[in-house]
């Protein structure tokens, strides 16, 4: 069984799949951190990321193995490396690559095969796995996104003033909604969460609860 996740950054994506997928006992898939790690391999190899020549001779060598919350680039763990601000900027170009993409698809769909995943990123249930039993796609108010989002930051050492987070995060969110192949958009079969004024518990008993009634209709 699949559950996809979608959604803008500081919606909750990440932590509302993680806690999901324990409670489920299913694999966790976080798609987001793929486009990251191909993206340190960019940067690590001085290409430039807008050249889709030098993209798709770049994703056809590489190696990426996603355990138990890690991401392994080339069989190195790069699971912290890809959380930085560099990262996130120039991550854009990446998510807008035609080959990365046809790529990261096709890594995603073959990790997923055969088990049962809770996969969370921006085009999961509308391109990934548009034919998922149970779609989900969460927001939250832009400022609240955004607060969130320089918490995570300040954790790792990053202190932004809130206006200069929300101001990459409108961004951020523009690009993902405009960009020509995959943008994000709800899945015409998702439900809608808005995660401004519910917990984590909430969100994920909400979730949790449809999956279980899907599921039990699925095998019944």
């Amino acid at each position: 069984m699949i559950v996809t996740i979608d959604g803008p950054a500081g919606a909750g994506k990440s932590t509302a799949a993680k806690a999901l997928a324990r409670r489920l006992d299913f694999e966790f898939l976080d798609t987001g951190a793929m486009y990251r790690a191909v993206t340190l391999a960019g940067l690590r190899a001085k290409l430039d990321l807008n050249n889709e020549n030098a993209l798709a001779t770049l994703i056809s060598g590489i190696k990426l193995e996603m355990p138990s919350g890690r991401v392994l680039l080339n069989g190195e763990d790069v699971t912290g490396l890809i959380r930085t601000r560099e990262i996130t900027a120039a991550s854009g170009a990446i998510a807008s690559s035609v080959a990365v993409r046809r790529r990261l698809v096709e890594m995603q769909r073959q990790i997923a095969a055969g088990s049962n995943v809770v996969c969370e990123g921006r085009d999961q249930g509308t391109l990934v796995f548009p034919d998922a039993l149970c779609k989900f796609f969460l927001t939250a108010d832009p400022g609240e996104r955004a607060r969130r989002r320089q918490g995570e930051m300040a954790k790792r050492g990053e202190n932004l003033a809130l206006e200069e987070v929300l101001a990459a995060q409108q961004v951020r969110d523009d690009r993902d909604a405009t960009r020509d192949i995959a943008p994000m958009v709800a899945a015409a079969d998702a439900v809608s969460l808005d995660t401004t004024h519910l917990t984590l518990e909430q969100v994920v008993e909400r979730m949790e609860q449809l999956v279980r009634s899907r599921l039990a209709r699925a095998t019944s």
